[in-house]
């Protein structure tokens, strides 16, 4: 299966059109960022959903109040973007902890495939990716709340084992009282480079994604806007081997 079909930014303006949220779509729609964010700069209020994590435990974004929390849509069997993903917020998170930002920041993958997503295909996703972050997901209907209101979209494709799920790409900064803040739309630009443990996921066109990415955003554009919104400058430094 080639995993994670991406939604093309058309059809994120058509979802804006008939009034399905904003977050992303304030990018396509022509919103334009407000100095000094990377992103779209917002500052709304994120509606409380309960999803469930790895563990199968009740959980929502507000049990991270007071904490930034740096946000992305991802699902268990891409095999195009979501690798990517994973690996530009596991950079992210180092980077957070290595600044004394450990308990300041959160990073959170949310699935946008309720159909296969359960806790147990979670917690072997991080067995098999070793993604340190956290991972949540809920039902059809809990998941596509959460996500319409960042104007992400995911639909289900194909049947049997060609099942797929399309969805939209992009990562979103939350700040400390559970507000939306930033938001940049498109696939991570990792410049080539991504584990191993990661990069076996890819696909042939996940791998052609991975060494010429379509225009999104970088570690480097969230670690400026997180460091923006805890008020500490942030540095890349290489992962550990």
């Amino acid at each position: 299966m080639p995993g994670g079909v991406r939604i093309k930014v058309l059809v994120l303006v058509a979802v804006v059109a008939i009034g399905v949220g904003v977050g992303l779509a304030v990018a396509f729609a022509g919103g334009k960022s407000e100095p000094p964010f990377a992103g779209v700069s917002l500052d709304r209020p994120v509606p409380s959903v309960q999803l469930v994590d790895e563990h199968g435990k009740p959980t929502s974004l507000a049990a991270f109040h007071g904490s930034v929390v740096v946000l992305a849509p991802s699902l268990t069997y891409c095999h195009q973007v979501c690798p990517m993903t994973s690996g530009a917020l596991m950079q992210v998170r180092y980077d957070a902890v290595r600044a004394g930002l450990g308990k300041r920041v959160t990073v959170v993958e949310v699935s946008v495939d309720p159909w296969r997503d359960s806790p147990a295909r979670l917690r072997a996703y991080r067995r098999l990716t070793g993604v340190n972050f956290r991972l949540l997901t809920g039902s059809l209907p809990r998941l596509t709340r959460f996500w319409r209101f960042f104007g992400v979209g995911f639909y289900p494709t194909g049947h049997g084992k060609t099942f797929d799920v399309g969805h939209t790409d992009g990562v979103f900064i939350i700040d400390g009282n559970g507000h939306e803040r930033v938001a940049i739309a498109g696939m991570p630009d990792v410049h080539g480079k991504l584990a191993t443990r990661l990069k076996v996921f890819l696909s042939n066109v996940g791998l052609q994604e991975l060494a010429h990415p379509e225009p999104g955003w970088t570690v480097h554009d969230v670690l400026d806007d997180l460091g923006r919104l805890v008020g500490r400058r942030i540095q890349e430094a290489p992962l550990p081997q």
